[in-house]
């Protein structure tokens, strides 16, 4: 079982910064993957990134690649998601998760585990 808590969010200008953190506890594999997906009102949940446990490989979606960063720190048992030059449409709550496959995973019903998400508000 794996327990994942986020924490973070608020409400900040447009091309301002934000980071997310992910608590993780529970039984990670040198084979999990975490991710960060999002989802606005009215809209579907949508995948933001990843990254592997083991070796911190990384795969983003195009819309946030170039500002938005995922890493971990292994000690702590947390993931964080570093969000620069923030954009209203970058508006949803974002929720934080994870799966014994692969990080390549796009969709949500890829996933093992969820946080209970946190509210990202941009405004112009």
């Amino acid at each position: 079982q794996v327990q994942l808590v986020e924490s973070g969010g608020g409400l900040v200008q447009a091309g301002g910064s934000l980071r997310l953190s992910c608590a993780v506890s529970g039984r990670t594999f040198s084979s999990y993957a975490m991710a960060w997906f999002r989802q606005a009102p009215g809209k579907e949940r949508e995948f933001v990134a990843s990254i592997r446990w083991s070796g911190g490989l990384t795969y983003y979606a195009d819309s946030v690649k170039g500002r938005f960063t995922i890493s971990r720190d292994n000690a702590k048992n947390t993931v964080y998601l570093h969000m620069n030059s923030l954009k209203p449409e970058d508006t949803a709550v974002y929720y934080c998760a994870a799966t014994y496959g692969s990080l390549w995973h796009r969709q949500s019903h890829e996933y093992d585990y969820w946080g209970q998400g946190t509210q990202v508000t941009v405004s112009s």
